[in-house]
């Protein structure tokens, strides 16, 4: 018996309360799914827009895994996976996708979430504890909050600063009408390797700002490729622009005079008591160690010795290339110190007095601990003023308690800057790169490299 026969034989005419029951399914129970069912998916579109983070939480791991956001409305330079979005496990080593560009990007866009990490670092295991607790993981910012792309991505031109890590690649691009470094992570790396970038990362948060350490931007720390975003510095590391001076004709101009030099170091000395007041010794000042802007701003770079220091488990191979720079107690296998990077910070003096000439050119790297010990020291470079060598000597003194505070160190710079000489540090030639690397103590095989 069909529904409109058991509406005429039970219902009367007219009836509509009786008639509403006998269609309840039809009138009243499909309509309120229906509009259920709408309101659910609108919630979870709204989810989608504002509260990216929140529906990453609601989905089911194997899903979470599986799901890939397709980039719509971006023409993406060749090379470039546009499933850069995909979520990655940092404790699970899985490939994934990250740069791996042509020569140049000319004008392409490369649409990548930034966030600003603002968690603790792992300060070094030195004759200090610092003060601050490490968290591993940087906290991503909420989508609506961030830059909408890179400008202008190119591979970042090789420069002098060494050891550089093979499991990360460098780029320039412009990024909030500003010219910016990034620091990628290679789809090479294992898990210890991403762990690690993103836990320099945190580092470099909380240890900032300070307007004589480059400035960290951000870090795309939960989407592939992993990013860390630095401002760029345009005249590099100091070492290469020192090198650069010795040239004629240059473009932009490069000049070294007494004053610069006074006034670079410090900057580096302010940089240097920020990382001390942390109870964190920096133990790599050099100048390739030192980044310099366009306005001869001198910022000390450097620091991812700081930070792995803390996360070495097994015992480090010693560095041949770091010895000319290292204090007599480092060369004698004793704790470092406050001091230890006083006396590098000599040998940083001499390297800008010089125009960048290897420290103790005429010791062996074997000999160096002996030469040190006869008293012997650097030797006054030409056209070097008294005033200028007088600091390089207190900062090399033997005994580490000879040297100057940082504090001390500072009032003399301060005081010395006023009263010397503006004009132009000249040096014999260009530098002889081979023969440079057999001075400094380094070994066949290098890599150059900024950041």
């Amino acid at each position: 018996m069909s529904d409109v026969t058991n509406a005429d034989f039970r219902c009367k005419h007219g009836d509509t309360i009786c008639e509403v029951r006998v269609y309840e399914q039809e009138v009243i129970v499909v309509p309120i799914l229906l509009l259920a069912a709408f309101l659910v998916t609108l919630v979870f579109i709204l989810l989608l827009r504002f509260c990216p983070e929140r529906v990453d939480k609601i989905r089911p791991q194997a899903s979470k895994q599986n799901t890939r956001r397709v980039l719509h409305g971006i023409d993406a330079p060749p090379g470039i996976n546009v499933l850069e979005h995909e979520s990655i496990a940092l404790d699970i080593p899985s490939s994934y996708s990250t740069f791996n560009p042509p020569t140049t990007y000319p004008s392409k866009n490369l649409s990548i979430p930034v966030i600003t990490p603002t968690l603790s670092p792992n300060p070094p295991q030195q004759t200090y504890q610092p003060s601050f607790t490490p968290i591993v993981q940087p906290r991503e910012l909420p989508r609506q909050r961030l830059p909408e792309s890179f400008n202008l991505v190119s591979p970042l031109p090789a420069a002098f600063s060494l050891r550089s890590d093979s499991s990360v690649s460098l780029y320039r691009a412009r990024m909030e009408n500003r010219n910016v470094v990034l620091r990628v992570l290679n789809d090479s790396a294992d898990a210890t390797e991403r762990h690690n970038f993103l836990g320099f990362a945190s580092f470099l948060s909380q240890l900032g700002p300070h307007p004589f350490l480059p400035e960290l931007l951000g870090v795309v720390s939960l989407r592939a490729p992993l990013v860390t975003v630095v401002e760029e510095l345009e005249n590099r590391d100091l070492l290469s622009y020192l090198w650069r001076c010795r040239q004629e004709n240059v473009s932009p101009p490069c000049e070294m005079t007494e004053r610069r030099i006074f006034t670079m170091a410090k900057q580096v000395a302010s940089a240097l008591e920020f990382l001390h007041s942390k109870d964190l010794l920096h133990g790599n000042i050099r100048a390739r160690s030192v980044l310099v802007s366009k306005e001869h701003t001198a910022k000390l770079w450097g620091l991812h010795g700081v930070y792995t220091r803390k996360n070495q488990v097994t015992t480090q191979k010693e560095d041949p290339s770091m010895k000319k720079w290292q204090a007599p107690e480092l060369l004698a296998r004793r704790p470092a110190s406050q001091s230890s990077d006083i006396w590098s910070f000599g040998v940083l003096l001499y390297e800008m007095a010089t125009l960048g000439e290897a420290p103790f050119a005429e010791v062996s790297v074997n000999e160096l601990l002996q030469f040190h010990q006869r008293g012997k020291n650097l030797k006054k470079p030409s056209n070097c003023s008294n005033t200028l060598h007088s600091v390089i000597k207190g900062c090399c003194h033997w005994k580490d308690q000879d040297r100057p505070s940082l504090a001390e160190l500072s009032r003399k710079l301060v005081s010395a800057e006023k009263g010397v000489s503006d004009k132009v540090i000249k040096a014999p030639g260009p530098m002889n790169i081979e023969q440079y690397l057999q001075e400094a103590g380094y070994g066949e095989s290098n890599s150059y490299t900024v950041f």
